[in-house]
């Protein structure tokens, strides 16, 4: 599956190009409007999707984007490959393969995740109402193993969040600011990682999550993100995640963002802290 995953990734611009080049050429939309590709492969910040929808197509037009990610704290790597297709900046489905090596333990974790995005209302620019969507992500986990003996109840879930997002222009000296909250409903541990629910519990919980960003420039943004978790297995606390990014929108076909992350005490290892980096290329 990992292996098709990325072929899926590496090939999706260049096959877009090919069947459909005239809708995808226009990009009428500004630089940086779609975003980046969050670990979990839709469109959003680091570690939050965002109300936007992947790539630069506008009414009529379809869009695509590939990604490749890595976060490396001080116990663990995660990896992750992934895909996206747009259309009519209304609809987004997207694919992706998490990779989690325990680096200090040995071994790794995986899960692959199948999310689906809709706008329901307002625009991210063009309207006083912020841009509203609907999204879901379906995970499943390689091997439940490891989740099982930790106390995880299922070995897929569903994650189901509703996005807001705006861009506010002129608001701090000049420069223009994006607001976004997003409230998700999940079972997921450690984002899926290590299963869904627990044997105490297998309940739908609610988790804020938030994204404020500066652009520097339009087409570099400087921002902060925090993402609530759950707190669902005995065995050891579950922390919410943050990070401080810095992502470049070179042009509206390539991007670059780096963070600094602060993911809290993971299975027992204390404080992981360290470095986010991902690529992205979109059409």
């Amino acid at each position: 599956m990992q292996r098709i995953l990325q072929a899926i990734s590496a090939a999706t611009l260049s096959i877009c190009v090919i069947f459909i080049p005239n809708s995808y050429a226009e990009s009428s939309r500004i630089i940086a409007t779609g975003g980046a590709s969050e670990i979990e492969g839709t469109a959003g910040g680091g570690i939050v999707p965002w109300a936007v929808i992947n790539g630069y197509g506008s009414s009529g037009e379809w869009a695509a984007t590939a990604m490749a990610t890595q976060v490396a704290v001080d116990d663990f790597t995660l990896n992750v490959v992934g895909a996206s297709v747009s259309y009519d900046n209304q609809f987004e489905l997207s694919i992706a393969k998490q990779t989690f090596s325990l680096d200090s333990l040995g071994g790794e974790l995986g899960q692959d995740i199948l999310g689906i995005k809709y706008k329901l209302a307002g625009e991210l620019l063009y309207s006083s109402m912020p841009q509203i969507s609907v999204g879901m992500q379906y995970k499943k986990v390689d091997d439940f193993g490891l989740p099982s003996a930790v106390g995880a109840q299922d070995d897929s879930g569903l994650d189901i969040y509703l996005a807001s997002s705006k861009v506010i222009l002129d608001a701090i000296a000049g420069r223009n600011l994006l607001l976004n909250a997003t409230v998700r409903a999940t079972k997921a541990n450690q984002i899926g990682l290590l299963g869904f629910g627990s044997v105490n519990s297998n309940d739908y919980q609610l988790m804020l999550e938030g994204s404020v960003a500066v652009l520097l420039r339009d087409d570099l943004a400087l921002g902060y993100e925090y993402r609530q978790k759950p707190n669902q297995l005995d065995f050891a606390k579950e922390d919410d995640w943050q990070d401080i990014f810095l992502a470049w929108f070179v042009n509206k076909h390539f991007s670059v963002t780096a963070a600094y992350a602060d993911l809290g005490d993971i299975a027992g290892f204390e404080q992981q802290k360290g470095w986010y980096l991902s690529v992205e290329g979109a059409l």
